[in-house]
């Protein structure tokens, strides 16, 4: 599989999840959905980072997105 596409799955995963994590606090119980989903992504993110070790950063997050998005919409 693609890592640029694991990379970006991984991050969303994980940034759906900070709301979930948020509610559960809110609310007194465990966020323990959230927190699955939160590995999910960090395992996503480090397979990928492992199949290209020093291509992502922070800075080529947003580049990374868009190539994804314009290689599977297109």
């Amino acid at each position: 599989m693609d890592p640029d596409l694991l990379f970006v799955i991984g991050i969303l995963c994980a940034g759906f999840s900070i709301p979930a994590v948020i509610g559960a606090f809110s609310e007194g119980r465990a966020p323990r959905a959230a927190a699955i989903m939160i590995m999910i992504g960090g395992g996503l993110v480090a397979i990928a980072a492992l199949e290209r070790p020093g291509n992502y950063s922070i800075e080529g997050i947003p580049d990374v997105f868009t190539s994804v998005v314009g290689r599977y919409i297109n």
